[in-house]
């Protein structure tokens, strides 16, 4: 490494001061929108895969008219009875719009003497007095629905409307948080008699039954059995979720290819105009370089400190930006390509997910391709005789 090169090639940057600013301010930006999708797009995947381990192995749920409806209760016995069923447990749970924030609450019944269906649910059990719970008509909120009803100036408290057009007033009894956004940025516990008295469903009745399968491997078979059992139940299995759920992000990741697709073509553009040739401008100082006694060796170092100066502080930087952009400001207006404009849940943090083999991948994509761009021709130029490349 010669520093007298290298002294000499961020000289010359600063005396193209101004086309080189442009330069790396375009890199820069490119850098940035790249890496600012590639971090959303692994921490909406990362946050779906550990939500798809917490999910039942197979829920049996009622149609009628073609949609979903509560499901009989007494069913619990007929499907304990199929072989390798290990348990059957009711839920009681539902969607509540709340319409002055525009978004939709998931209200979900719990019992301490019940067996929960997720291990967070479990733990959150553990530190509840249930009693309590009974006895002064509390709930426990998830820290989305809290940071929701606090903005609307609800403060300990909320007015639930019952399907008679009566309100239910609840009391917030605490928040908790569980190991995904997802999961705990718009869930309310509840005691399943408070559900029950605010959806105005009957006791003899669940929204649905999820099992608890012994053997992972007979699961496709016992969701034949139940589907023969009950023809008009909809039996819905982990995997058909786990395809549920890679579809839609496979949506989402198509927008997010056609924007990618669209950053690498500008920056291929770009590559490609510093590859079709010099400026007159850096072709004479080439010759004056060559007249002065420089090898062609000593000129390429000098161009590749140039361009890796550039391309280095620009991928730096533009990673750094993205990083703030998304994990500190959460990617405003980029993130809804993703997650989309819905009402349907309480806006949630994207979570640090920080993929360093694509960030690997996308560095030995632009700098060694850009450096390249910049090397090639300046080779052509000082593989010509000094005289001829000044006139």
């Amino acid at each position: 490494m010669n520093h007298f090169l290298i002294g000499f090639a961020i000289s010359s940057l600063f005396r193209r001061g101004a086309k080189s600013f442009f330069t790396i301010f375009i890199f820069t930006s490119l850098i940035f929108l790249l890496s600012s999708i590639l971090f959303i797009s692994n921490s909406i995947k990362e946050e779906l895969f550990i939500t798809l381990k917490s999910l039942p192995q197979i829920t049996v749920q009622k149609l009628q008219a073609g949609r979903h409806t509560n499901i009989e209760i007494s069913k619990i016995d007929k499907l304990l009875k199929l072989n390798g069923v290990q348990s059957a447990i009711p839920r009681i749970w539902g969607y509540y719009y709340f319409e002055k924030a525009g978004v939709n609450f998931s209200i979900v019944g719990i019992d301490s003497f019940d067996k929960q269906y997720k291990k967070s649910f479990e733990a959150i059990v553990k530190d509840v007095d249930f009693d309590e719970l009974y006895k002064n008509n509390s709930m426990i909120v998830g820290e989305g629905v809290d940071k929701v009803l606090r903005e609307n100036y609800y403060q300990g408290v909320f007015n639930f409307i019952k399907p008679d057009g009566e309100l239910k007033k609840i009391k917030i009894a605490s928040t908790f948080k569980s190991a995904t956004a997802l999961e705990s940025n718009d869930i309310i516990l509840m005691p399943k008699d408070l559900v029950l008295e605010i959806f105005g469903m009957n006791k003899n009745e669940v929204t649905d039954i999820v099992l608890e399968i012994a053997n992972p491997e007979e699961i496709p078979t016992i969701a034949k059995k139940i589907k023969n059992l009950f023809p008009d139940s909809k039996v819905i299995t982990n995997s058909d979720l786990r395809v549920s759920y890679q579809n839609i992000f496979d949506y989402k990741s198509g927008m997010f290819l056609a924007l990618f697709i669209i950053s690498a073509f500008t920056f291929f553009m770009i590559v490609y105009d510093k590859a079709s040739g010099l400026s007159s401008e850096e072709k004479r100082e080439i010759g004056i370089l060559k007249a002065l006694g420089w090898k062609i060796d000593d000129v390429l170092k000098a161009k590749f400190y140039e361009a890796f100066v550039v391309s280095f502080i620009s991928f730096l930087v533009g990673v750094m930006l993205a990083l703030f952009f998304v994990y500190t400001l959460q990617a405003p207006l980029l993130k809804d390509i993703f997650i989309g404009y819905s009402r349907l849940k309480p806006v949630f943090d994207l979570p640090f997910a920080f993929d360093f083999q694509t960030l690997f991948l996308l560095f030995f994509l632009t700098i060694p391709i850009y450096i390249a761009a910049i090397i090639i021709p300046s080779w052509r130029v000082a593989s010509m005789n000094a005289d001829e490349v000044m006139r």
